[in-house]
Formats: structure tokens, sequence, C-alpha cells
């Protein structure tokens, strides 16, 4: 039961982690830059607490999913579009 239980809580976790990796990939974060974001494990628990500190302050997913993208973006001085043509 415990290792049912262990696994059903890593893929919980997993799925977040897609979601997340979805939504700001729909606000044009490009795909190396979040490759690199989720595989250091200190960058995503950064990413996670501002991601959860945005829904605590009452930010609905896609609206703090919007922001983050946007200060990823102009951090790194990408444009939105830069790498669109790119994973097409």
């Amino acid at each position: 039961m415990k290792n049912t239980f262990n696994s059903m809580v890593l893929l919980n976790m997993d799925m977040d982690r897609f979601k997340l990796f979805r939504r700001l990939r729909d606000f044009k974060v490009p795909t190396p830059v979040l490759d690199s974001i989720f595989s250091k494990i200190d960058d995503l628990n950064v990413l996670n607490e501002a991601y959860e500190a945005l829904l605590n302050e009452g930010f609905r997913e896609d609206e703090a999913a919007e922001k983050i993208a946007k200060l990823i973006l102009k951090d790194l001085n990408i444009s939105p579009d830069q790498f669109l043509e790119e994973e097409k």
C-alpha cells in the first residue's frame, strides 16, 4: 500500500510539472529554456515556489504562468517569437 501511495504522489508531481511546462510553452517560453530550468532542481524549486505564491495571491493558473513566462523572457532578453521557427 505504501509503495502505491508513493507512486501516486510522484505521478501527481510529474503531472503538475508537465502542466506547468505546457503552460509556460503556451506563453512562448522556448523549450530549450524550459528544459534547462526543469533539469535543475534548484531552478525548478524557485519556479514552483513563484508559481504557488502567485496562485496563493489569487491568480488563476494561466495568469500565474503568463506572469512567470514574461519574467523568464525578459530576464533572458528573448522575444516571444525568437525560437518559434526553430521549434516547428
